[in-house]
C-alpha cells in the first residue's frame, strides 16, 4: 500500500488517478484513499477480467463498498460482478464505473454490449475490447455517435489499431481517456498523450489527419504535425493509424472523414490506386507518402522525394556519384528517382531481385549484387525497414562499408546498427531524422497552405522542445 500511494503522488499531469487496488496483496482502502492530491478511480479488477485479485467476490465486494463510502470519487465494477446492481443501487449510479472488457477477439456485437452497459443506470458505461483492425475501430465511431452528445460513457480500443480511440477520446464522447506505462494493450503514457497528441487541446470536431502504415505505433511524426497544428492555432489532431490493408484504411478514412494523411511502410505503392489524382511526380516514382484531400477528392503527392535530397545539398555533389540504394520499396522507388534526377549513376541492390528489377524498368538505374560489393559506391541508402524498431539489425552486416556517405532513412532508433559501423569505418553518416523532418515540413504546408515555424519540426522531434 505504500507503493500504491507513492505512485499515486507522483501522478503528474493527469486529472483524475485510478488506484488498482487488485495490484496489492492486502488492499487498503482508507489508506489509499488517504491524503490524495487528485480525484481516483477505485478499481479491483477480478482476474476474470484481466485483472490481479485473488480473493472472494465478497472480499472484493467489500473493498469497493468502502470505496464508495470512505468518498472515492467513482468505483469501477464489471458489469459480469454478480454485486454490481448492489453497488449501483447504493448511489443511484453516481460514482459508477460499470466497465466490460474484450481482450479476445472483437466481440460479435460491440452495439448491443455497450446499450447494456448504458440501461444498468451506472453513470459512466465503459467498454473496452481488442480492435485487430481500422475496421473494427469504426465501430466504437458508429457506436458513440448513436450514444449522442451526452458524457456518460468510456469507448476504448485496445492494442496498436485501437490507439487512436485513446486519443480521440473526445470525439468518441468519452468521460476520460486513461494514460500509462502500457497497463493494458495498446495503452500509451500521459506524456505521450500531452507531449505527442497535445491531448487536452483535442475538440470534438478538430479536423483528423493521420499516419497510416504497419506496424507505426513507433512513428515520430505525431509530434511533429500536432506541433505545427498548435503553433498555427489549428482545429486539428494527427495520430497513428495501424491498418491491416489498404482497403482497411480507406474504409476507415472515409467513415471518418479524414482531412489528410501522411502514408509510410507497407502502403506506399499499395494506395496509389485509390487516389483520384495523383501529383506527376508521385506517379513517376511509382508511390505516394501523402495523401491531399480537397473538396472530396484524394490526390496523392511524393514529398519523399524533396525530404530526401534536402539533407544531401551542400553536404555531397551527386552529379557523376555512384549511389547504391538498398531495397525494393516505396521509399527505394523515390531515393532511385530524386539521385537519377541529380545525375548520379544509381544500382539498386535487394534480396529481392525481382522487386529491384521492376523499379529499375520503371524508372531507371541498375540492379546490382545483394549485398553491394566493395569498393562499388560512393553514396550508400538504406531504404529497408532494417535497422528500425520493428526490424533490428544490420542490412549491410558482413559487407563492408568503404565508401564516402551513409545515408540511414530509418529513424528509430536515431542511431542504427548501420549509422554506428559506417562511423568507425570513417564515412560521413546522414540520419533518416532529417529526410523524416524535410519531407513532413512539405507535407504540413500542403494540407494547411502554410510551412510550420522554422525548426519546430526538429525541435520536437529531437526532444530540444521545452513549450510543448
Amino acid at each position: 500500500m505504500a507503493e500504491v500511494r507513492a505512485a499515486r503522488d507522483a501522478v503528474r499531469d493527469a486529472d483524475l488517478v485510478e488506484l488498482r487496488l487488485d495490484f496489492v496483496d492486502r488492499p487498503d482502502v482508507a489508506g489509499a484513499l488517504q491524503g490524495r492530491r487528485l480525484p481516483v478511480v477505485v478499481t479491483c479488477r477480478a482476474r476474470w477480467e484481466g485483472g490481479q485479485f485473488d480473493g472472494s467476490e465478497d472480499e472484493r465486494k467489500r473493498v469497493l463498498e468502502s470505496a464508495l463510502e470512505l468518498g472515492a470519487e467513482f468505483v469501477d465494477v464489471e458489469a459480469a460482478a454478480g454485486f454490481a446492481e448492489d453497488l449501483i443501487a447504493k448511489t443511484g449510479g453516481g460514482r459508477i464505473v460499470i466497465s466490460e472488457h474484450k481482450f479476445e477477439l472483437p466481440p460479435g456485437d460491440v452495439h448491443s454490449r455497450f446499450a447494456a452497459l448504458r440501461r444498468t443506470g451506472a453513470e459512466i458505461a465503459k467498454l473496452a475490447v481488442q480492435v485487430d483492425s481500422l475496421e473494427d475501430l469504426s465501430t466504437l465511431f458508429d457506436v458513440a455517435e448513436e450514444a449522442g452528445p451526452d458524457r456518460d460513457r468510456i469507448l476504448i480500443g485496445m492494442g496498436p489499431a485501437g490507439l487512436a480511440s485513446r486519443v480521440l477520446s473526445a470525439r468518441l464522447g468519452s468521460r476520460w481517456t486513461y494514460g500509462g506505462d502500457a497497463v493494458a494493450p495498446g495503452q500509451v503514457s500521459t506524456t505521450r498523450l500531452l507531449r505527442d497528441f497535445h491531448f487536452r487541446r483535442i475538440a470534438a470536431d478538430a479536423a483528423l489527419y493521420a499516419v497510416v502504415g504497419n506496424p507505426i505505433v513507433h512513428s515520430r511524426s505525431p509530434i511533429m504535425h500536432n506541433a505545427g497544428f498548435a503553433a498555427a492555432g489549428l482545429n486539428a489532431v494527427y495520430v497513428p493509424l495501424e491498418a491491416r490493408d489498404p482497403e482497411d484504411f480507406v474504409r476507415f478514412a472515409r467513415r471518418s472523414g479524414l482531412a489528410g494523411a501522411s502514408i509510410t511502410t507497407p502502403f506506399k505503392v499499395g494506395l496509389l490506386p485509390h487516389m483520384d489524382e495523383v501529383d506527376p511526380l508521385a506517379r513517376r516514382v511509382g508511390a505516394i507518402n501523402t495523401l491531399v484531400i480537397r473538396d472530396g477528392r484524394w490526390i496523392g503527392a511524393n514529398t519523399d522525394v524533396e525530404g530526401f535530397l534536402a539533407p544531401l545539398d551542400g553536404r555531397l555533389r551527386l552529379e557523376g556519384t555512384r549511389a547504391t540504394v538498398l531495397g525494393s520499396g516505396g521509399a527505394a522507388r523515390g531515393v532511385v528517382v530524386a539521385l537519377l534526377d541529380r545525375g548520379a549513376g544509381v544500382t539498386l541492390s535487394a534480396r529481392r531481385r525481382t522487386a529491384a528489377q521492376a523499379i529499375v524498368s520503371a524508372v531507371g538505374g541498375a540492379v546490382g549484387e545483394w549485398p553491394p560489393p566493395p569498393s562499388s559506391w560512393d553514396l550508400l541508402v538504406n531504404a529497408t525497414t532494417v535497422g528500425s524498431q520493428a526490424c533490428p539489425g544490420d542490412p549491410m552486416a558482413g559487407a563492408p562499408l568503404d565508401g564516402r556517405v551513409v545515408y540511414e532513412l530509418v529513424y528509430a532508433p536515431a542511431d542504427t546498427l548501420l549509422l554506428q559501423r559506417a562511423r568507425r569505418a570513417g564515412c560521413e553518416t546522414i540520419g533518416g531524422i532529417d529526410m523524416l523532418i524535410a519531407q513532413a515540413e512539405r507535407q504540413f504546408e500542403l494540407w494547411t497552405g502554410q510551412r510550420p515555424a522554422t525548426g519546430l519540426f526538429r525541435d520536437v522531434s529531437t526532444g530540444e522542445a521545452n513549450n510543448v
